[in-house]
């Protein structure tokens, strides 16, 4: 690529999961590490998101274990309706890696072009005050999705 992706930005491993709650306890007794929030989205329609180039539709519950030290977090997403990238993967594979998330910087626009180029195109995207992220779908090129972020938070 003419605009690779550095290692030091990866930020985040997604995890779809069947329950979150049993999820986010098993993986905070193995790291050792209270569990934190869960954040429910009811379903509905999501300002500022699009999947698959149309306005998202759809709940989840998601918590977000952070490796602070390392700089990397583990997100549990818990798919609860509607159409979005998360119940896409759910009824393509069921459970597992969604995606691995990397910041990227002020390269954003020029990856995902170079992405689309080579025909990854992008299956869900959320713009939220002055940040973003993009979920492109590389997963059958790659055997995972990726998350590009302008910034980690």
């Amino acid at each position: 690529m003419e605009t690779p992706i550095d290692f030091n930005g990866f930020i985040q491993v997604a995890i779809i999961v069947k329950n979150i709650d049993d999820a986010a306890k098993a993986w905070c007794e193995l790291f050792g590490v209270p569990i934190p929030a869960i954040e429910i989205q009811e379903p509905g329609k999501k300002e500022g998101v699009t999947y698959r180039g149309k306005d998202a539709c759809y709940g989840l519950k998601l918590c977000c274990i952070e490796a602070r030290d390392r700089g990397f977090v583990v997100e549990l997403h818990e798919a609860t309706g509607g159409s979005s990238t998360f119940q896409e993967y759910v009824d393509k594979h069921g459970y597992g890696v969604h995606h691995l998330g990397f910041e990227v910087g002020d390269k954003r626009n020029a990856i995902i072009n170079e992405l689309q180029d080579r025909g990854i195109r992008v299956r869900q995207a959320g713009y939220h005050d002055d940040n973003s992220w993009t979920i492109v779908d590389s997963e059958d090129l790659l055997g995972v999705n990726l998350n590009i972020k302008p910034r980690g938070k």
